[in-house]
């Protein structure tokens, strides 16, 4: 406790205790500084000092002064509640010590890991092309050799019946010019039979072999690969800053799969654009057993998780990020049975005014109230009762996993975007599987991650594939018909065709979109990354309304734009928040026949209508 006395003049200052800590601690008593000789035994409350005797009949005599052991037990009792609070933080400070060093103990170990298996894996790559380099010598020289003793025996042929015609030549030349008239005779008939076969004789001519022996290899592919080769894989994510939402939270059916969302966020509670974190997840029976649960990447910062209770009673749900709880984690849920769960009430539906513009108004559903609707015919044509479910989780015919884009077409089909299925699923209005198409694949016809979908005036199908960078356009059937967009997007997400027949696409990593002719020349873009009207930040998907405007949901900027057919912006609506008309990052985005605009709210967990006046 620090110790002030005012001084004569009246300003205050710390007294000898105040000023030496060692003397304050000695237990002897202190002596006044105002006062020398004198001991300071008194309390004046006002000022909160010490003094001496003289001190209270002095500048003190005004003030409430009392024995300075009357105070001393108050002030050593409040004293010491500080230093118990404050001495309470040592051990939650000294474990989190502990735990961010073993963090970076950890991340300097994977580091350390990492370089190793770098350096081993290019070690082997090293050792691989020595042993294809000494492969390709060794071919070399037997092919080579083969070569040359096809070309040496020809060569021993040819010099053989050169010699022998040259030696048969020689000898009878001798004999016309040199020999006599009895050796002539005696060597004709031997000679012009030598010769006669000499003459007919056939000696290989022609080459048996060519001088080709090259060698070829396809280097600018192999050398891509090289600078590409590898990936370091992480995140800023972090556990106490990630949470998690969903009706898996709260309750779920005994016997059916239920699900929930988990939003990655850095220390400064920023989404994470990107997958791929150390996520695990544990679902507790009430018997101690453990359910099965599927954690799936949406590889945008965003996991689902789905889990299956097989019985009755109150379930915890442990998720943990990089070994750490997430935010509210663990989780207490509780599972019933079907005819157990309680029937959801009519959701209030209120109009409001949006934020940004007058003639725009909103109504916000938090939750669809399927068929315990209250029956009442509404004005707008959109209802909310459910009419008919389709699908289940799966990789068979007409089950899904991560299903995004979704489109219906006027011969009365509905075309669903299976991302994680690389595929594109068909069914009927009444919900009856029809078709699927795609394989996964990254050549044209095939399907790597489908997003968007749309169908055209003549039935074909559009869809938009975010990691093969392009649009693939199929008929009616599925057949492949050709692919637009290659080499110019470089993440397609959202699709649409407008009045005019243009293929309108969002590209969420450019930030802006495109607008093509059906047979893929670009017509116009427009965007980039920003804030301002013309700019996006993570744009997901594009619908288009019955006056041939584009409306584009912005997800990081919480917002949805209107641009004219031409790109020109019109107007847009929304701001981050929870309320009606605000939006906590945006996605899937419709138009119904009346124009009003209906909003996929990502983040807050509703559809929204937005009522065009």
């Amino acid at each position: 406790m620090e110790v002030l006395q005012r001084s004569p003049e009246g300003s205050s200052r710390p007294d000898a205790a105040a000023l030496d800590p060692v003397s304050a601690v000695t237990g002897q008593p202190l002596s006044c500084p105002n006062h020398e000789g004198k001991v300071m035994e008194f309390y004046c409350e006002s000022c909160e000092t010490a003094m001496c005797h003289e001190c209270t009949e002095g500048e003190h005599r005004e003030h409430v002064t009392v024995p300075l052991r009357n105070v001393v037990e108050h002030h050593k009792a409040s004293l010491q509640q500080q230093l118990d609070a404050i001495k309470s933080r040592l051990p939650q400070l000294t474990a989190a010590i502990g735990l961010v060093t073993e963090i970076s103990k950890q991340l300097t170990e994977r580091k350390n890991a990492a370089v190793g298996e770098i350096s081993g894996s290019f070690a082997e790559l090293e050792q691989a092309l020595q042993q294809r380099k000494g492969l390709l010598v060794r071919d070399l020289e037997a092919t080579c050799s083969a070569k040359q003793k096809v070309l040496q025996a020809q060569l021993d042929a040819l010099r053989q019946g050169q010699e022998n015609i040259l030696s048969s030549c020689t000898f009878t030349e001798q004999a016309l010019h040199h020999g006599t008239e009895t050796e002539v005779l005696l060597v004709k008939k031997q000679m012009s039979e030598r010769l006669s076969a000499l003459a007919s004789q056939e000696f290989p001519e022609q080459p048996q072999e060519n001088d080709q022996l090259d060698f070829v290899v396809e280097t600018d592919g192999v050398r891509k690969s090289i600078l590409n080769l590898g990936v370091l894989i992480t995140t800023s994510a972090i556990a106490h800053k990630t949470v998690a939402t969903g009706e898996g939270l709260r309750h779920a059916v005994v016997g059916q799969p239920s699900s929930l969302t988990i939003t990655t966020k850095d220390k400064d509670g920023e989404l994470v654009r990107s997958g791929s974190a150390s996520l695990q997840a544990q679902v507790t029976a009430p018997d101690g057993s453990r359910a099965e649960v599927e954690v799936l990447d949406n590889k945008n910062g965003t996991y689902e998780l789905v889990y299956t209770p097989r019985q009755e009673g109150d379930f915890l749900l442990s998720i943990l990020l990089y070994g750490q709880p997430i935010r509210g984690s663990p989780f207490r849920t509780k599972a019933l049975k079907a005819c157990d769960m309680p029937p959801s009430p009519d959701d209030v539906k209120r109009r409001v005014k949006s934020p940004s513009s007058g003639h725009i108004r909103q109504k916000a559903v938090r939750r669809p109230s399927s068929m315990y609707g209250s029956g009442k015919k509404k004005e707008n044509p959109i209802e909310d009762e459910l009419i008919f479910r389709v699908g289940s989780r799966g990789r068979e015919k007409g089950e899904f996993t991560n299903l995004q884009g979704i489109s219906t077409s006027s011969s009365g089909r509905i075309v669903v975007a299976d991302s994680n299925n690389q595929c594109v699923q068909v069914f009927s209005n009444e919900g009856q599987f029809r078709l699927r198409f795609g394989m996964r694949g990254r050549s044209p016809g095939q399907l790597q991650r489908p997003t968007g979908v749309t169908v055209d005036m003549n039935g074909d199908i559009i869809i938009a594939d975010y990691d093969n960078r392009w649009v693939s356009i199929f008929s009616p059937e599925g057949k492949f018909k050709t692919k637009i967009g290659s080499g110019r997007l470089m993440g397609p997400k959202g699709v649409a065709v407008d009045r005019n027949g243009h293929i309108i696409v969002v590209d969420n990593k450019a930030c802006c979109v495109f607008i093509f002719q059906s047979n893929g020349k670009l017509v116009t873009k427009f965007g980039g990354r920003g804030t301002a009207e013309r700019q996006f930040a993570g744009p997901h998907f594009v619908a288009v309304n019955n006056k041939n405007e584009i409306v584009v949901t912005d997800f990081h900027n919480h917002s949805v734009k209107v641009y004219s057919a031409d790109g020109e912006f019109l107007f847009k609506f929304g701001s981050h928040g929870e309320g009606n008309g605000q939006f906590n990052a945006p996605t899937g985005v419709a138009v119904d026949s009346n124009g009003n605009i209906i909003v996929a709210d990502w983040g807050n967990s509703r559809i929204q209508f937005t009522l065009i006046e």
